[in-house]
């Protein structure tokens, strides 16, 4: 949790990874609202959710171009992972880290490689695990 400008208004910085108006996946940062709860406790309002899963992933993994099929949180539990995105750009999340995945192919478009999507891959010596929390 971190305040914003403004002590009685804190927010959860959320990374974001989305599909931009070009069909390309971009990240952003924005913030939600911590509203609820008490000084001692904020909270968010209730956020969707319908599943939770976890996957490890072997040293060594790294994915294709895909786009995420369903909008979802991703949690880094262990491990360090790598995402890749078509303008070259890469970030690099660790245990503790998240982002909000929802990079989705745009309604009508077939899947081009070359332009839509994200990559990821482990990195370090570590397996990966994350979380996903889906919408």
């Amino acid at each position: 949790m971190n305040p914003s400008a403004d002590s009685c208004a804190p927010v959860f910085h959320r990374v974001l990874l989305f599909t931009d108006s070009d069909g390309r996946a971009r990240f952003r940062h924005d913030m939600l609202p911590l509203s609820e709860g008490s000084a001692a406790a904020r909270l968010s309002p209730l956020l969707p959710a319908s599943a939770c899963q976890l996957r490890q992933s072997p040293v060594g993994f790294c994915s294709t171009f895909h786009c995420t099929a369903t909008p979802q949180w991703l949690f880094v539990l262990q491990g360090q992972m790598e995402i890749g995105l078509q303008d070259g750009s890469v970030r690099l999340f660790g245990p503790g880290d998240h982002f909000y995945s929802a990079d989705t192919l745009p309604a009508g478009a077939v899947f081009d490689p070359a332009v839509h999507g994200h990559r990821s891959r482990s990195v370090g010596d570590q397996p990966l695990v994350t979380l996903f929390v889906r919408d």
